[in-house]
């Protein structure tokens, strides 16, 4: 178990994306919990909107965009865990969308910096794309399940949160999208992507870990050596292609 956490340890950070009403932001806070690791999330933002008394509103949808109080809310993240969130150079009085960014950019980067955080959306999975020892995880789960996921949770009527769940994935594609050029449904930014459809909470958690230690284990192996050909020999033969039958490929013509 020792050695097992000793492995895991080399790796600094897990973010986390996931469709809305899909439970993942329960997963990280539950993953967080189990690794005793630091979670960034949206209720850094709220507390931070009760510090600067502005509505949480508010602040989601300048944090979702870009913003007239960024400076004011890197300020108070300083505040709340300075080596975390050291900013090394100060931000104009009204910034734009491009030091916005750049304000998030640096709060993901110094997060990452002190180690051991699960980082829920803001785009990390596309900001630490390139960090190898960071962990992409992405959980979904079917529409309607997700509906009764917002129900159950929010205390809302179906139509209600129906609503809610498009808009809020409206929000994240197009902020994807726009920021980054990148969809989050791109599986490509990924290492594991998980349905909690039939898997509990407590196990995509138990998978994720399970990711996390592996590729911890393979740090230490060359980028050249990685992917899925790694190990295997070539095929002993050419490989056949598969040609649907002639009356299949008529009548899709029809």
């Amino acid at each position: 178990m020792e050695q097992k956490r000793d492995t895991i340890s080399r790796m600094r950070a897990i973010t986390i994306s996931r469709e809305y009403g899909s439970g993942g932001g329960e997963v990280a806070h539950r993953l967080a919990q189990h690794l005793g690791w630091q979670l960034v999330d949206h209720e850094i933002v709220v507390r931070v909107a009760s510090e600067l008394g502005v509505s949480e509103q508010e602040v989601e949808a300048q944090d979702e965009y870009a913003e007239s109080i960024t400076s004011r809310i890197i300020s108070s993240l300083q505040a709340m865990q300075p080596a975390m969130f050291a900013i090394s150079a100060p931000f104009p009085d009204t910034p734009t969308i491009e030091s916005y960014q750049e304000a998030l950019d640096r709060v993901v980067q110094g997060a990452v910096a002190t180690g051991h955080v699960v980082i829920v959306g803001r785009g990390a999975q596309v900001l630490l794309g390139d960090r190898r020892d960071v962990l992409h995880a992405r959980v979904v789960a079917p529409l309607e399940q997700r509906i009764t996921y917002v129900m159950s949770r929010e205390g809302v009527n179906r139509d209600d949160a129906r609503n809610r769940i498009q808009i809020k994935d409206q929000d994240r594609m197009r902020y994807l999208q726009t920021v980054h050029h990148q969809r989050p449904d791109d599986a490509h930014l990924y290492d594991i992507t998980l349905s909690t459809s039939m898997l509990s909470l407590d196990e995509v958690v138990d998978l994720i870990c399970r990711a996390l230690e592996h590729k911890a284990e393979r740090l230490s192996v060359p980028t050249g050596e990685l992917g899925p050909a790694a190990g295997l020999a070539r095929y002993p033969g050419t490989p056949g292609d598969f040609h649907p039958p002639t009356n299949i490929t008529e009548q899709s013509r029809q």
